[in-house]
């Protein structure tokens, strides 16, 4: 069985890809809150805050075959509302937070392993209200691009785009009925996404099916990032 290492899976898509590589794979999740429902999943839960914490490498296997980085946020405001400290904070979250975790469990990545990071269609796609995000996940794109071309062959590093997915993080912009309906007007394929959306295409990239993947930036966003059907 694989050793798959989730940053922040207790969540969300996070979580959704616990449930579904638990089946086949160990499975260890590393985050701030333990979910109940893991009670009933084969999960190996180690207490860690990404923003602070140093990840414990010795309650890891010697070998990891698969990586995700999961912590993110939406902080939707215009730029006068923005604060330069709500930049760092952004920053230090999705992205020096993510390159913390990776420095540490790279020494461990297995020959042909895979990591996953998570950007947003904001990057590819300009967005009003998106710039603290954008700026911090498009950094995690260009940092992606690069590890992938460092580390090949003997890792695999892409990075997934979704656009708006129902999930606790997205909760203030799905909190009713009207939202709901407006959100999903907005893609072409007139819904957001699920987790389970996401998280099928996350595993995807962990799994021995895409080993000739590497490099990419793979938008899951219901046809936002490249379709116009107004």
């Amino acid at each position: 069985m694989k050793n798959i290492v989730l940053i922040g899976g207790s969540h969300g898509i996070g979580f959704e890809m616990a449930k579904i590589l638990c089946a086949d794979h160990t499975v260890y999740v590393a985050s701030r809150t333990k979910n109940d429902d893991f009670q009933g999943l084969d999960v190996d839960y180690i207490p860690f805050d990404a923003t602070t914490d140093t990840l414990d490498t010795s309650r890891l296997p010697d070998e990891i075959h698969g990586f995700a980085y999961l912590p993110g946020s939406i902080n939707l405001k215009p730029l006068k509302m923005l604060s330069l400290d709500t930049f760092r904070e952004e920053m230090e979250l999705n992205f020096f937070s993510m390159v913390n975790a990776v420095k540490t469990i790279m020494p461990k990545m297995a020959e042909g392993a895979s990591m996953v990071f998570f950007s947003t269609v904001a990057v590819s796609t300009g967005m009003p209200f998106h710039t603290s995000v954008a700026a911090a996940k498009g950094a995690i794109e260009g940092f992606a691009k690069s590890l992938a071309a460092e580390s090949a062959p003997k890792v695999r590093i892409n990075c997934v785009a979704p656009s708006l997915v129902d999930t606790p993080l997205a909760g203030r912009l799905l909190n009713n009925d009207k939202k709901r309906e407006m959100m999903a007007e907005r893609h072409p394929l007139k819904r957001v996404g699920t987790a389970a959306d996401i998280a099928n295409l996350a595993v995807f990239l962990l799994s021995d099916k895409s080993t000739w993947v590497t490099g990419q930036v793979l938008g899951v966003d219901g046809g936002m990032s490249t379709l116009n059907v107004s």
